[in-house]
Parts: structure tokens; sequence; C-alpha cells
């Protein structure tokens, strides 16, 4: 019989400071931002006992923390390119799912938040 495992590595709720938005107010005073991730992947052993058998879930914060630093106009580019970036980085990564949540919006009447969200699957 033959198993193969599938595991998911996620970051939930990882709130970041950013001067990501289309107005100028956006990018001079800044927003809180909420980011979750997922990263879907087929692991190198059926037993996990090293960290190189594995999704460094570390690793995975820091590039996003190193992306959500850079301003950019539009949150759909900062999906896009942190999808990009964790499927090239990561070979065992099938599929990954990044949702940000912009806290305020500088919008007259408007109560809530926006989010942008992207799937990205690996095609084999």
């Amino acid at each position: 019989m033959s198993i193969q495992n599938q595991m998911r590595i996620s970051l939930n709720q990882v709130s970041f400071l950013g001067y990501h938005g289309m107005y100028a107010e956006e990018k001079k005073i800044g927003n809180n931002f909420i980011v979750d991730l997922y990263v879907d992947f087929t692991p190198a052993q059926n037993c996990i006992t090293h960290l190189e058998d594995t999704i460094d879930y570390v690793t995975v914060f820091e590039l996003v923390q190193k992306r959500m630093a850079i301003p950019t106009s539009l949150i759909e580019t900062i999906v896009g390119d942190l999808a990009d970036q964790i499927l090239n980085e990561y070979s065992l990564v099938k599929e990954v799912y990044i949702k940000i949540t912009k806290e305020k919006m500088p919008i007259k009447n408007f109560e809530g938040n926006i989010s942008v969200a992207l799937t990205k699957k690996r095609v084999v």
C-alpha cells in the first residue's frame, strides 16, 4: 500500500503596518494589513524529523514580512508576488493561498474592511 501525506503550513492573522494603496493619504499615514496564508505540500518523507523535509514557516513569514515592507499601489500585486515567490522558493509546495485584509478604507461612510485573496497551484 502506498501512502502519501498532504500537509498544510499556515500563517494566521499576521499583522503588518504598510503604506500600500492608491491614495496619497494611504501612502503617507499607512494602514494595518492582516495576512492569512497557507501552503499545501507533500512532505519529502512520510515521517518528518528534519526541517529540510517540510516548509519552514519562519522563512515564509520573513518572505511575507520583507514583501509587505515595500509600498505598493495594489494589494492584488502583493498577493501575486508572494504566491510566485513561495512557489519558486519551495519546490515541495503544491498550492499557496494568500489573503491580505486592509483594515481601514479611505472611503467616506465605509465601515468594515476589504480583502484580496489569491490561490495559485503548481501545474505538473
